[in-house]
């Protein structure tokens, strides 16, 4: 007979399953590996502080994104009240070189272009279309989930969503014809 600690919890079996969508998610939201990390980390550590008020059977992952989001929006109006600190004490010269460096540079360089592309244009896109385009194409969660995450109506979802699609074809038009994905318009 199994130890009962050796059960999983049921925050364990709702939550953590949905790291990995969360880490593409604040990555997407903070541009950076490390503010993501701390995203992530802040989001699941609010998660099980607040567990006792999640609705066993209710969507978990949406649940989370919402949190994700949430932490997200305040710490940036926290930190937009600080004055910013920039430490260079502990920088190592080569820090750049050593970020960059890998065994197959012109590999990893020429398997990310495409990638690299279409991620800066989403990137670039206003903060609430980026936010809908990322959780519906990227992270596959369905319309409810989002609007639901979101808080936000079903339609101003549908509207947002078509939006940030058009605006992404606009801005890779061009890339997708130069790399031979789409033929060019005859009416351009």
């Amino acid at each position: 007979m199994a130890h009962p600690a050796a059960a999983p919890t049921s925050f364990e079996r709702e939550a953590l399953p949905h790291l990995d969508t969360l880490y593409r998610v604040a990555l997407r939201l903070t541009g950076e590996d490390a503010a993501a990390q701390d995203l992530v980390q802040d989001t699941m550590l609010r998660a099980l502080r607040g567990w006792g008020g999640f609705l066993p059977g209710s969507n978990a992952r949406a649940w989370l994104v919402t949190i994700l989001r949430n932490t997200f929006i305040n710490d940036y109006r926290r930190r937009k009240r600080e004055p910013a600190m920039l430490e260079l004490d502990g920088a190592s010269p080569h820090a750049i070189y050593d970020a960059v460096a890998d065994s197959d540079p012109e590999g990893t360089f020429f398997s990310r272009i495409v990638d690299a592309r279409v991620l800066a244009a989403v990137d670039a896109l206003p903060a609430e279309f980026r936010e809908v385009l990322v959780l519906s194409d990227m992270e596959g969660l369905g319309y409810a989930e989002i609007a639901a995450a979101l808080d936000i109506p079903l339609g101003t979802l549908k509207s947002r969503l078509f939006r940030a699609r058009r605006l992404l074809q606009r801005e890779l038009y061009d890339h997708a014809v130069a790399m031979g994905y789409i033929s060019p318009r005859e009416d351009r």
